[in-house]
């Protein structure tokens, strides 16, 4: 598993990106990718690198309507950090262990638009920490400045 986002539910795209470029220096920003599927908007952004290895990579999703999947958590104001992503090679693989470990399976593989069309899953642990698998291993992301760019 190679770890790929940290994903965080917003109301609004414009003002999380405000939010992490003035708190956590995000400069970095991919295009914003409608997926009717998973019936979200999201948009990644990554803060530069400072010598090292490249910063964190951060993911914000924001309902596409009012049956999407993260209305709930906007409306009650929970879950807003939401997941931790990561890429592997083999979703089935990864989802059998971990349904194994007793992470309980939030819903069937489905296609992400942001990934080109791979396939993602969501799984919850014990402790409810939420994990987003995603079969793209080569997959990267393609960042400008200009953030609020389709």
């Amino acid at each position: 598993m190679q770890f790929d986002h940290i994903g965080f539910v917003v109301r609004d795209l414009a003002a999380g990106r405000e939010t992490l470029q003035d708190g956590l220096g995000v400069s970095a920003w991919t295009g914003i990718f409608r997926d009717p599927v998973n019936d979200v908007f999201v948009q990644f952004g990554r803060a530069p690198a400072r010598g090292g290895p490249p910063g964190i990579c951060y993911e914000l999703i924001t309902p596409l309507s009012a049956a999407s999947p993260v209305t709930a958590a906007l409306s009650r104001g929970v879950n807003l950090l939401n997941h931790v992503a990561y890429r592997v090679t083999s979703l089935a693989a990864e989802a059998d262990r971990f349904e194994a470990l007793g992470f309980l399976v939030l819903g069937p593989p489905k296609p992400a638009v942001a990934y080109g069309g791979r396939p993602i899953q969501f799984f919850l642990s014990r402790t409810r920490l939420m994990v987003e698998l995603i079969e793209a291993p080569d997959h990267e992301h393609i960042y400008t400045t200009a953030g609020d760019a389709a």
